[in-house]
């Protein structure tokens, strides 16, 4: 098994993805509240199964990755965040950032566990990767996630656009159009 952290909270638990998440991915990735500001359409249990393939394969190749989110007290599976290297064909390009992301159930939204989550992934990339920019790709109609993305020191670079238009935030100074 890979290296892959377990980070706890004061109320969660982020840990590496396991193959029992399946069940609980599958019905995650076809909510449309959970998709709407990400792809727009839900995921087929086939690319979900792709996507948690994904999970663990950026941490094998990368050293980082995304990480599950379960919630200490009940030990529901809350949603996920990290970082990726998706080699997103876009302008500016993000390639050799740790690109930052999250989505959780909206059953869970509102209890600040997003903010909780990637406070302590943050805390860890900082340890592991100091010299490594921290970016996020945003709908402009997310207005939570781009709240939270200003609350954790993001800071718009532009607007482009991937598969519709998004914006760029970044954690360390700014990136060149």
């Amino acid at each position: 098994m890979l290296n892959i952290p377990t980070i706890e909270t004061e109320r969660l638990i982020l840990r590496p993805h396991r193959k029992t998440d399946f069940e609980a991915y599958v019905t995650f990735w076809a909510d449309e509240d959970v998709v709407r500001h990400i792809t727009g359409v839900p995921s087929t249990r086939e690319q979900t199964w792709a996507r948690l393939l994904r999970a663990t394969g950026q941490w094998h190749h990368m050293g980082f990755g995304f990480l599950a989110i379960e919630e200490k007290e009940s030990g529901r599976f809350v949603g996920e965040c990290g970082f990726l290297e998706a080699r997103r064909e876009m302008t500016p390009s993000i390639e050799g950032t740790l690109e930052t992301g999250w989505a959780l159930s909206p059953s869970f939204h509102g209890r600040g566990y997003a903010s909780e989550a990637l406070q302590a992934m943050i805390a860890w990339a900082e340890q592991r990767f100091p010299d490594m920019e921290m970016t996020c790709i945003i709908s402009p109609e997310n207005a939570p996630s781009i709240r939270l993305a200003g609350k954790l020191g993001f800071r718009e670079v532009t607007r482009t656009d991937y598969n519709g238009e998004i914006i760029l935030f970044s954690r360390r100074g700014t990136r060149q159009a």
